[in-house]
């Protein structure tokens, strides 16, 4: 009888030890889907953050390349008066320019 007491309580003890295996287990399985889903939390804020950054450098290239070609054309004498006379009040000698004060 002393045998059938060894196995019963091996059986037991594999028992106790398969239950708390498999509930480790789960447990880690289930920390690791948390993390997973987090990881894809960020992944999706990253996307849209580099889409966002995406659109600022098209914007900025679109504006760079208006600059660019005010800078190619800026050296034309039409150009050139046309400041003049817009920013600076510059007239041509003989020319009458009248201010609408009403306003």
């Amino acid at each position: 009888m002393a045998k059938t007491e060894k196995t019963a309580k091996k059986k037991r003890a594999k028992t106790k030890a398969g239950f708390f295996t498999k509930l480790l287990l789960l447990v880690l399985l289930v920390a690791l889907g948390w993390q997973l889903y987090r990881l894809h939390g960020q992944v999706q804020e990253a996307e849209e953050q580099r889409q966002q950054l995406s659109a600022q450098v098209t914007q900025q290239q679109q504006d760079n390349d208006t600059l660019q070609e005010g800078i190619d054309n800026g050296g034309s004498s039409e150009q050139m008066e046309q400041i003049a006379r817009d920013e600076l009040g510059l007239v041509k000698p003989g020319e009458r320019v009248f201010y609408d004060v009403s306003n």
